[in-house]
């Protein structure tokens, strides 16, 4: 039986539960985990102020429930376990983690998996801005790790990645994969301007309508990557859904960007010329 955390608060303060994790609270008692310290605005409260405590930490699993959209910070630094978030929820989700897994029924909000370092994160709804992204003057985002959203997310998805794998099953906003240094990031419906802007390494893929590059890529080849399949293939295997169609389609190849490094790789579904 999992430990499951209802949210019973009624405020319109931000919520901040960072910290609380499956690996933290498997050898705590009941009593204990409704005295951990959360911030609600300035303040720091009990947990027992806003949620519910009920059920088993020992099996490493936590459920939240509830309306989570005003709480942020779930799943941050975490590092074994499960959480499951029946519904949306705030900014933060997964920051910073590194290992086991999180998933998600609803939205989120920005920052999910900010400077993530493992695991997986899969969301069934939309994200915010900044997934995977760095903090304002940090060198680098997410460096490992797999992010699932299956609907849409915001500007700036996997700015400053390092490595991992980002997938977005719908519309993705402006400037994805800015200054990405290496990783792979694919998008499966289309995206906004400046995708790729100023990127060194790494791969970014955009399936649906064709956006708008920047003259500072190149066309290369079209052609058929090998690595292409076995990536959508992973993807359906962690639950995502993937069109048949795109396994064996031929894609055009743009290599930049060339006011960096210019060894980055872009690919776009040719029917979208």
């Amino acid at each position: 039986m999992a430990l499951r955390l209802t949210y019973v608060g009624e405020s319109t303060v931000p919520v901040e539960v960072e910290g609380l994790t499956p690996d933290w609270a498997r050898d705590k008692t009941i009593d204990e985990i409704e005295r951990f310290e959360m911030h609600h605005g300035n303040r720091r409260i009990p947990l027992a102020e806003m949620f519910r405590v009920t059920g088993d930490p020992t099996d490493e699993r936590i459920e939240f429930t509830g309306d989570l959209s005003g709480v942020h910070w779930i799943g941050a630094h975490l590092k074994s376990g499960v959480i499951q978030i029946d519904g949306d929820a705030g900014r933060h989700v997964g920051d910073n983690m590194r290992g086991g897994e999180i998933r998600v029924a609803g939205n989120v909000g920005g920052w999910l998996g900010a400077e993530m370092h493992g695991g997986l994160i899969h969301v069934r709804g939309n994200a915010g801005d900044l997934v995977g992204a760095a903090f304002h003057g940090a060198p680098k985002g997410m460096t490992g790790g797999t992010i699932l959203i299956d609907g849409n997310a915001g500007d700036e998805v996997g700015q400053k990645m390092r490595r991992g794998l980002i997938a977005v099953g719908g519309n993705a906003g402006d400037m994805i994969g800015c200054n990405l240094i290496a990783g792979t990031l694919l998008v499966f419906g289309g995206c906004g301007i400046h995708p790729g802007a100023g990127m060194r390494r790494g791969t970014i893929g955009v399936f649906g309508p064709r956006p708008p590059l920047l003259p500072s890529f190149r066309y290369a080849t079209t052609c058929r990557p090998q690595i292409l399949p076995l990536m959508l293939r992973r993807l359906r295997s962690l639950g995502m859904s993937v069109a048949e169609s795109l396994l064996a389609t031929e894609i055009d190849l743009f290599v930049g960007d060339f006011v960096a490094l210019g060894r980055g790789e872009m690919l776009l579904t040719p029917s979208f010329r």
